[in-house]
């Protein structure tokens, strides 16, 4: 989660393969709360995945800060759980894949960066 967008991913019902989904403006905060909200109920969502921007010396900065902060607000509205994934480079991992498959343009960056971070989080699940 970036400053203007939400990176949204979901996964296939099996809970294996993670696609990104879209991306949602939050500059107003408690619109993008309600698109989140809308794609839970429309998805029937098991668990939420919030990717953590913890700093490269592993500490929680203000951007994480941000992210704690928004999913808090999520979670005043939703029963779903929700868990943090550390997101560390993902968003370099999403440009890199993004350029090696000409995807770019097609897939928002932070919607690839989210699909990235749920498979990381299936993948656990899976082991």
């Amino acid at each position: 989660m970036g400053d203007r967008w939400v990176g949204v991913a979901m996964s296939d019902p099996q809970g294996i393969l993670a696609s990104p989904l879209t991306i949602i403006d939050r500059t107003d905060e408690q619109s993008a709360v309600n698109a989140i909200l809308s794609i839970i109920e429309q998805n029937q969502v098991g668990v939420v995945v919030a990717g953590l921007p913890i700093s490269m010396n592993g500490s929680i900065g203000p951007q994480a800060e941000k992210v704690q902060d928004f999913v808090r607000e999520l979670s005043k509205h939703t029963e779903v759980p929700i868990e943090f994934r550390d997101e560390r480079l993902t968003t370099v991992s999403a440009q890199k894949l993004m350029k090696m498959t000409r995807k770019r343009g097609k897939v928002r960056d932070d919607a690839m960066a989210a699909a990235l971070i749920l498979q990381g989080y299936l993948d656990e699940k899976i082991a």
